[in-house]
């Protein structure tokens, strides 16, 4: 079982090495979305496919991963009808870390979100974002996907 320490972030503005940086396709749909902040979905990630449940809320979420078939994927696809997100994924060293950057599609266009991973809980709270990192987000349920994919861009959000 793992652990996934993560903050999020609004996009201020796209960094210039965004340019330079090639995306991944991804597109994924929630089988189960539950109160407690319990989900289950399916992801496609270019041509790989993953079943991932994630438990927990806020900063710190056990995170439990498995790689499944395309055929298994296609499958389950058609039961996330209504709870689904698409988005191009880039990845941008930022110091010692990895900036995600999520652009979404279809509903949520021009949502643009930052995510990064850290080791520990100290190390999430030492980090400080670079300029073009907006508004901290990682404790707004709203920005979660699986509530991006329910309710679609949060409303006073400017995409």
């Amino acid at each position: 079982m793992g652990i996934e320490i993560e903050r999020k972030f609004l996009v201020r503005h796209l960094p210039e090495s965004l340019d330079n940086a090639s995306g991944v396709s991804i597109r994924q749909g929630y089988l189960i979305i539950s109160a407690d902040g319990t989900e289950l979905r399916i992801r496609q990630k270019g041509a790989r496919f993953f079943q991932t449940i994630k438990m927990g809320e806020g900063l710190r979420r056990t995170e439990i991963e498995i790689e499944i078939s395309q055929a298994q994927f296609e499958q389950l696809w058609p039961h996330t009808e209504g709870r689904r997100v698409s988005k191009t994924r880039y990845h941008l060293p930022q110091g010692e870390y990895t900036a995600e950057v999520d652009r979404f599609a279809g509903a949520l266009q021009g949502l643009l979100l930052v995510e990064v991973e850290f080791p520990s809980e100290g190390a999430s709270r030492a980090f400080s974002p670079p300029e073009w990192f907006g508004t901290d987000v990682t404790e707004d349920k709203r920005y979660k996907n699986k509530h991006l994919a329910v309710n679609g861009i949060p409303r006073g959000s400017a995409p």
